[in-house]
């Protein structure tokens, strides 16, 4: 199962191998290809820093690494950088650049780098910066070509979390969309829309090498055929099987089991009709029983969840807010009622349709609904469209998805939900909440900072942000000529770990 062992300094989001030739062995470049299905193609952008989907993230992981980067324990460790100091109680970071690390086209990476990727990410010229927290950055100082001294307005004892922003060359800035140059293991080779991602084994890699020299990522938009890839060889990896087609592989797959470090809810438009009135999102939450669809769907794998938090956030996850709504249909008939709907009402899910798991709790939740008088039409979207019509136009009523954490930090699951965030795509509202998540990334004090985003989880869960549901077990099916899979407490796809089995 995915942990966090050390834990901020936590979980990202948004919603991912030709067959292997050679000879087993167990260093480095023992290993041909393998071929990774995925269940969607990278539609947002390569560019690591205006990526959003969580399935584009787990590609780049790749290919990109920031001054610091995740281990499969949720540790922070040193990437571009080689060490770092905090001083000044939180507002002064230093880091001191690896010796002889170099990017794909084999240029030095150097403090320039550095400062043209982080100031890029902290700009606010068209509005909020890339990443937010970098806001809160006052200047940046370039000590000598290795060094680099980051200087916040404000001190912020989470700022590391941050720091797997991707590091990418001062001189590529503009064109890294359509030439992403990176100093991850991987280097980035090709992109054939809707149909693969080749990535090549970067034999300059500062740490240790990949063992495989080639990665194609391998969409496979229509989930029936799957398990077809799969035993087909055409596929040897497929990450998010669901329990139905993992009991439909072969012996010559291994199936691994973890979580997918995702809330998984019915997310409400709260600026629409009529979900803007907070009794109504209220009933649909008393409509639904969340270990029902997880029986029903998941064969009872996963784990409840009652806000935008997930278990592995360990001491910030609130198991009590899961019995907020146990599934009551006279309350929440009355709670229609009161909000001037006796008769319920009839809306729109919008659903990805090439994940399945969101589509078949899309099926169990109109079931549900129906019990209090509301009618959920189902509509299937390409993933295409869920970006741009869902997450970046908010031209919808309800969708069933799965929100990741970007970065090892409860701001990141969180801070989507402050009124004026531009990834707020519920356009949830609310004074309190603002303040509480304001005093929570203000403060250095440990305690106060978990008492506050307690305090924000409980107020999405009393005003009913959305209809809470699961962080979903993650099934992965690996074809058994390979080991080294690992579990990411991110949304991540290492590649560099899995090698031929002896």
């Amino acid at each position: 199962m995915k942990k966090f062992r050390t834990l901020f300094v936590s979980a990202l989001v948004l919603t991912m191998t030709v067959a292997l030739c050679g000879c087993g062995g167990d260093k480095a470049g023992e290993g041909d290809a393998i071929t990774v299905g995925i269940p969607q193609d990278i539609e947002d952008s390569l560019d690591p820093h205006t990526a959003v989907a969580a399935g584009t993230r787990e590609v780049l992981f790749n290919v990109f690494e920031g001054l610091l980067k995740p281990d499969s324990n949720g540790d922070l460790k040193p990437a571009v950088a080689s060490e770092y100091s905090i001083e000044d109680e939180g507002k002064t970071y230093t880091f001191k650049l690896r010796d002889g690390i170099t990017f794909h086209n084999g240029a030095a990476v150097t403090a320039d780098d550095v400062i043209a990727s982080i100031e890029r990410c902290a700009d606010t010229s068209n509005g909020e910066p890339l990443v937010a927290a970098f806001s809160n950055i006052a200047d940046i100082v370039k000590t000598d070509d290795k060094t680099v001294t980051i200087h916040l307005t404000e001190a912020d004892t989470d700022f590391l979390c941050n720091l797997t922003t991707a590091i990418i060359p001062a001189d590529n800035i503009d064109n890294a969309a359509s030439n992403p140059i990176g100093t991850g293991p991987y280097m980035y080779v090709s992109r054939s829309p809707q149909e693969n991602i080749i990535l090549k084994r970067y034999d300059g890699y500062w740490g240790e090498k990949a063992y495989i020299e080639n990665v194609t990522f391998k969409v496979i938009s229509n989930p029936d055929t799957i398990v077809m890839n799969l035993e087909g060889g055409s596929v040897d990896l497929f990450p998010r099987v669901t329990t139905a087609q993992a009991a439909q592989l072969s012996d010559n797959f291994e199936i691994k089991e973890g979580t997918m470090n995702l809330v998984q809810a019915l997310y409400l438009n709260n600026a629409v009709k009529p979900f803007d009135d907070e009794r109504v999102r209220q009933a649909l939450c008393y409509a639904v029983d969340p270990k029902e669809i997880m029986d029903y769907a998941f064969e009872g794998r996963g784990s409840e969840i009652g806000s935008s938090m997930f278990p592995s956030f360990g001491k910030y996850f609130m198991p009590e807010l899961n019995d907020t709504y146990n599934q009551d249909i006279e309350k929440a008939k009355a709670l229609l009622t009161e909000a001037g709907y006796p008769d319920g009402f009839e809306f729109s899910i919008k659903v990805p349709s090439n994940y399945t798991q969101h589509v078949d709790t899309a099926q169990i939740l109109k079931e549900e609904f129906k019990k209090i008088g509301v009618t959920a039409n189902i509509e299937l979207i390409e993933w295409s469209s869920w970006l741009s019509d869902v997450y970046s136009g908010r031209e919808y009523e309800g969708t069933v998805i799965g929100v990741d954490a970007s970065t090892l930090s409860p701001r990141a699951l969180l801070g989507r939900f402050v009124s004026d965030a531009g990834n707020n795509f519920v356009n949830f509202s609310d004074p309190e909440y603002d303040a509480a998540f304001k005093a929570a990334v203000s403060s250095t004090d440990d305690a106060v900072q978990t008492e506050n985003y307690k305090k924000c989880e409980k107020i999405l869960a009393d005003k009913a942000a959305n209809v809470y549901i699961q962080d979903p077990a993650e099934l992965v099916a690996i074809n058994k000529k390979f080991t080294g899979y690992e579990f990411y407490p991110v949304y991540a796809q290492d590649i560099s770990k899995i090698r031929l089995a002896k």
